[in-house]
């Protein structure tokens, strides 16, 4: 299991990755929510690009990643889940579940202090909401999410399958609730209980900052419904609402260079959960 890992992660995730990349554009063309409001080719150009640069500072700032580490931590019989003796299915359950409360917290943490919310802020100044936007990310906020991450993976002791599961996971959710898809209004209700949708977190990238700090979640719903930062619906309705922060409203300040600029300009702004 673990040279199967270490030898496969890299294509399992990266198949993935692609597969729904393609998967949610195409249904972006088929069944598009809403009318972009800006270049297609430069925004994509742009996220796509600051995704690549993500991948490479990662991998060469902190080479061991989240499976490579769960390889090591089951070795060397580290964190809680390790040292109970609960049934495996059990572990892995609880361990994809832990990682993702995780993320929500840390998605809240990243708009409640400001010197992140200058990173995240990154994420949230795309001016239109596609797949890309689910990958466009400061890099400093990519290593700082990863460190986290690495952190509970040596507290929790997770399954390697788990932290597998879950990487693949976080990605084709990423890309499918940030797509610019149509999905029936009944059918959107219904996913809403098992899975966090587009219409559902595009909420989030709203320009109103009393809907920016609600539906923090990425793949699981229920933290939002239970912590209490769940909205059904934005306002001005999904088609009236416009995405990205009141203070950066330049569509020709969407490329790469000034994405990698722009923790460092300016006053953090009004971060949503200080309003």
């Amino acid at each position: 299991m673990n040279i199967w890992a270490i030898t496969h992660e890299a294509f399992i995730r990266l198949s993935f990755f692609l597969g729904i990349l393609a998967l949610m554009a195409l249904w972006e063309f088929l069944a598009p929510r809403r009318i972009l409001t800006t270049s297609k080719a430069t925004r994509w150009m742009s996220n796509l690009g600051i995704a690549f640069l993500d991948t490479l500072i990662v991998r060469w700032l902190l080479p061991m990643g989240a499976v490579s580490l769960a390889i090591l931590v089951h070795e060397q019989g580290w964190g809680l889940l390790s040292r109970l003796d609960i049934p495996y299915g059990l572990a892995i359950g609880a361990s994809v579940i832990g990682l993702d409360l995780v993320v929500y917290l840390q998605h809240v943490m990243f708009h409640a202090i400001p010197i992140l919310w200058r990173l995240h802020r990154v994420h949230h100044t795309d001016l239109d909401f596609d797949v890309t936007t689910g990958i466009r990310f400061h890099p400093l906020e990519i290593i700082l999410s990863m460190g986290i991450k690495l952190g509970v993976i040596s507290v929790l002791g997770p399954p390697i399958v788990a932290v597998l599961a879950f990487e693949v996971l976080l990605n084709a959710t990423a890309l499918f609730n940030h797509s610019n898809i149509r999905i029936p209004s009944k059918l959107d209700r219904v996913l809403r209980f098992f899975v966090v949708t587009p219409d559902m977190h595009r909420i989030h990238h709203s320009v109103l900052a009393g809907e920016t700090n609600r539906n923090f979640g990425f793949n699981l719903p229920w933290w939002d419904l239970l912590l209490g930062t769940y909205r059904h619906q934005p306002a001005d309705g999904h088609e009236g609402m416009v995405i990205g922060l009141p203070e950066f409203r330049d569509a020709h300040r969407l490329t790469l260079p000034w994405m990698l600029a722009l923790p460092f300009m300016g006053k953090p702004g009004k971060y949503a959960l200080s309003h």
